[in-house]
């Protein structure tokens, strides 16, 4: 949101904005009760969403949270929890480019230099069906493309 309002200022510039530049504004005011008990929801059941994901990665993997003989889990869940709070905000701010820019790309190169890719699209790979199973329809389709984003940018080996 706070980017389309950034973009839309630039380009009326001296003039009023059309119908067609305010979609995103009344989509977002539309969306707004949705997108606060999703935020919510969130901020309510993090540990339970990251204990869940990791458990569920572990039965998967039994090696995941190993590198190179040491455990990782606690780490992984620092990281995790830091990742699904930056989601829980671009899920209330309807702004994934932010997130991207200023979490993702930047957390991309810490990831790649400790070579946890793997472990990040098995990650987001598996919250996504947590999520699914621990909110209604329409909050899931909030945050699992935002999940989907970030499995992509972190899970990705350059």
């Amino acid at each position: 949101m706070l980017s389309q309002i950034e973009r839309l200022s630039r380009e009326v510039d001296g003039r009023y904005a059309s119908d067609a530049e305010l979609t995103f504004a009344i989509d977002y005011v539309r969306s707004f009760n949705l997108r606060v008990q999703t935020y919510q929801k969130l901020q309510e059941i993090e540990s339970m969403l990251v204990q869940q994901t990791y458990s569920k990665m572990r039965t998967l993997d039994p090696t995941v949270f190993d590198s190179a003989g040491t455990d990782i889990s606690a780490k992984w869940k620092r990281d995790t929890l830091r990742v699904l709070r930056y989601v829980a905000i671009a899920v209330l701010m309807d702004d994934a480019d932010t997130f991207r820019e200023r979490l993702l790309l930047w957390f991309q190169t810490i990831m790649r230099a400790f070579s946890a890719q793997r472990s990040c699209n098995l990650t987001y790979q598996v919250m996504q069906d947590v999520i699914k199973q621990s909110l209604t329809a329409p909050q899931a389709n909030l945050v699992c493309p935002l999940l989907e984003l970030s499995r992509r940018t972190l899970g990705t080996i350059a």
